[in-house]
């Protein structure tokens, strides 16, 4: 595993930060005043770049990429509070429609995220035990129930969900206008990130392939990942921003990061940041190059160490002071988005508890934890 980046992921790094700063407005992190988001124009942007197919085959218009590219583009949506779906579409469906297998249904999804005319969805809340049913009646199959907690499930014109079909668990493609579905949003602490619970009532669908534990399980712990990246990079954007104030803002003569007390947050925020940039670069190896195991229990790593990322927002917004917490400074919407990460999928204790059985299992053949 390499910790730097190589020529061509710091080519693609500088290009798309260069277009993110274009594309950016003089305070990004405020929300909208016309009641979009410009989600749709920075996805048609990344598009025209090459980076919505980064994931997607060659043969279906992508760059055919790895997650460690990826991973190279979510810092850079992390570091802007980028609010579109790109974790959900260009990360997410791509790989769990590789890990399916190849069909028309999925050349057809995979071409148009490649080329950016197709956002697509994808529910994994209770992904081993579906809420959803899926219904065949003289070849035509409906699917009913609800999905919880989906991810950008308003941009998306396409949805996939898992659904029960006989004794299996498959994945199925809906049309976002489809009838039967239902939308209802989730309110969050995060304004940058949005989740809905969606519900379908004898709505059609195509399916798409048997969705097996183990592909369920993958896919999971690489959307982990992704938003592991994704958040390291806001964190390490407001570690600059708190830095650089501290360098300008001046107390008694003097600016505020030369007082030990402040130096030393901004050491132990530093400190912080790159533990989670090097945990998220491993999960990100792994996923391509790793086993199961290891990209399992890099996973569940980068989410037990989510809670203490959260405390680089908190920090920071103690080091700006008062101006830290007015509504309108960047360094809330910072510290949101690292709390939305920390709550993702659970909350860290639940994958603390996983992280500290499984070293006992490997340091301790044969004893399980209770026993420990």
């Amino acid at each position: 595993m390499n910790l730097e980046y190589t020529p061509e992921q710091i080519a693609l790094r500088d290009s798309v930060r260069g277009y993110l700063a274009s594309a950016a407005e003089s305070t990004p992190w405020l929300p909208p005043k016309d009641g979009t988001d410009g989600s749709d124009t920075t996805w048609r942007g990344l598009a025209e770049l090459g980076v919505t197919g980064l994931l997607v085959p060659e043969e279906f218009g992508g760059a055919g990429g790895d997650m460690v590219d990826a991973g190279v583009v979510l810092a850079e949506l992390g570091r802007v509070l980028d609010r579109g779906p790109w974790i959900s579409s260009a990360i997410a469906v791509p790989r769990a429609l590789r890990r399916l297998g190849r069909s028309d249904a999925s050349a057809e999804l995979l071409s148009g995220i490649a080329d950016g005319s197709t956002i697509v969805a994808l529910g994994l809340h209770r992904a081993h035990a579906p809420s959803v049913t899926a219904t065949t009646r003289g070849g035509a199959v409906t699917v009913s129930g609800s999905t919880a907690e989906v991810p950008d499930a308003d941009a998306a014109a396409v949805l996939l969900v898992p659904a029960r079909d006989g004794d299996r668990t498959c994945l199925f493609a809906i049309d976002a206008a489809a009838p039967g579905v239902s939308r209802v949003a989730i309110p969050t602490a995060d304004r940058t990130r949005r989740r809905f619970n969606v519900g379908y009532t004898d709505t059609p669908a195509r399916p798409l392939g048997e969705l097996r534990a183990e592909v369920a399980d993958a896919v999971i712990d690489e959307v982990l990942i992704a938003a592991a990246a994704d958040a390291a990079g806001a964190a390490e954007r407001i570690l600059e921003l708190t830095v650089a104030y501290a360098k300008a803002r001046r107390q008694f003569g003097k600016p505020i990061g030369g007082f030990q007390a402040v130096a030393h947050l901004c050491v132990d925020m530093l400190e912080t940041v790159e533990l989670a940039r090097g945990g998220a670069m491993h999960g990100l190896w792994a996923s391509d190059a790793g086993t199961d195991e290891q990209r399992h229990s890099s996973a569940m790593r980068v989410k037990a160490f989510s809670g203490r990322l959260a405390t680089v927002g908190d920090t920071a917004i103690q080091i700006f002071g008062g101006i830290g917490f007015t509504w309108e400074h960047q360094a809330h919407f910072y510290l949101e988005r690292l709390l939305q990460w920390s709550t993702f999928l659970g909350r860290p204790d639940r994958y603390l508890r996983e992280v500290g059985e499984h070293l006992v299992r490997t340091s301790r053949p044969g004893v399980s934890a209770v026993d420990g």
